[in-house]
């Protein structure tokens, strides 16, 4: 088989996988992203790629490749250089688009997980009791808990405003 007369190959035997074929895949997300992308031929080669990646809970998902004219449309459409704004590698940074800002969340409803604890506190007692030989009552969980809702709300408060949907360390004051 030449190159262009099957789909891709399978991720673990390396047998051609055809245009309209059945296929499997994992349904673990991080095997399923696109620079991964892993197919198989056979359960058995799905099965095979377990010893590998350890997945705690995982099975193989049945799809269809797909045709010629569809692979050869995905193709261009991916090769299509994404539409140029006015960020050019050689811009000045006034040149630059503005950074992305998301808006601000919608009022909160009020949600179980507020009452969560979010600290451990045999971890606290025993800080507490190496630092000074006290004890600790258990009821301090809960303005601990407090308190770290406030720093994370403040953090991402702050990564929202710089444009970002992660939350780093150099959020928190």
């Amino acid at each position: 088989m030449t190159e262009d007369s099957f789909w891709r190959r399978c991720s673990s035997c390396k047998n051609p996988i055809g245009f309209g074929t059945q296929h499997w895949v994992c349904n673990v997300s991080t095997c399923n992203r696109p620079r991964t992308g892993l197919v198989f031929c056979t359960v058995s080669c799905w099965d095979s790629h377990l010893a590998v990646v350890r997945h705690r809970e995982s099975w193989a998902l049945e799809r269809r490749a797909p045709s010629a004219a569809e692979w050869e449309r995905e193709q261009r459409a991916a090769s299509a250089p994404p539409p140029v704004a006015n960020a050019s590698a050689g811009a000045s940074p006034s040149e630059r688009s503005p950074r992305r800002v998301l808006p601000a969340p919608e009022p909160r409803k009020p949600d179980p997980i507020e009452d969560d604890v979010l600290v451990v506190i045999s971890k606290i007692k025993n800080y507490v009791r190496a630092r000074s030989g006290f004890n600790t009552s258990d009821r301090v969980a809960a303005p601990l808990s407090e308190a770290l809702r406030v720093l994370c709300d403040k953090a991402i408060h702050k990564a929202r405003a710089e444009g970002r949907k992660t939350v780093l360390d150099r959020d928190f004051d």
